[in-house]
């Protein structure tokens, strides 16, 4: 709890009340905001942390949840994110810390909190504990939450070279035909970060599914290496 005070005085130090309308109506928020920028929030939250250890996994997922729970502001709710992937915690991020993360996820329900989890957090559980995670992602790749697929396809676009292209497609598998934008988006994303690495293979990929992938998928999967054929 004075954790997550301290936190909600500094943020206050730096908002701009000016822009807080305009912040919640682009991110079609119905959580209002403080007006706090990026790179500020990212700077009150690196001196709130500083310092911070905890015993155990239990405890730091503790104090994240604290913060993600008790937000007032949305700003708030990005710096329990921040507090997720702060050094500290580096080696917490393993399979037993997907409760919270899922929880985040659900509740959360938008781009601006999934994104940040699904490519930077899952993308190191992924390093730690490739087997199990790969286990998790790929139930998450077919459940009934959208959020929650859109994770398990965007969890290895840092990956590059080190991409496991059969679980990628796996992933994107049970989305192909979606109409859902946000999954749909994230399949195209997903095959463009690995197009930088092996073009042809996204073309030829692209190619053999050709009557099963949306437009936009498949716009977005090719942007940058060109059209099929």
């Amino acid at each position: 709890m004075a954790l997550t005070t301290h936190l909600r005085a500094k943020l206050s130090e730096v908002a701009d009340p000016a822009r807080a309308p305009g912040m919640q109506a682009y991110m079609k928020s119905a959580m209002p905001y403080l007006g706090v920028a990026a790179v500020p929030l990212r700077l009150v939250c690196k001196a709130a942390f500083a310092g911070l250890t905890w015993p155990d996994s239990a405890a730091w997922q503790a104090d994240v949840l604290a913060i993600w729970r008790g937000a007032a502001y949305r700003e708030e709710r990005y710096a329990a994110i921040e507090l997720s992937g702060v050094r500290a915690a580096r080696a917490f991020q393993r399979v037993d810390a997907l409760a919270m993360y899922e929880e985040i996820v659900v509740d959360g329900a938008w781009w601006d909190y999934v994104d940040a989890i699904a490519t930077q957090r899952f993308w190191t559980i992924l390093q730690n504990e490739p087997a199990a995670m790969k286990e998790a992602m790929l139930g998450w790749s077919r459940d009934v939450a959208m959020w929650k697929r859109r994770c398990a396809i965007l969890c290895q676009v840092k990956a590059k070279a080190e991409t496991d292209l059969d679980f990628l497609y796996a992933a994107i598998e049970p989305s192909l035909g979606s109409t859902e934008f946000f999954l749909r988006k994230a399949i195209g994303w997903a095959l463009r970060s690995y197009a930088w690495t092996d073009p042809a293979e996204i073309r030829r990929y692209v190619a053999a599914n050709e009557g099963r992938m949306s437009a936009l998928s498949k716009r977005e999967a090719l942007k940058n290496i060109g059209s099929v054929g």
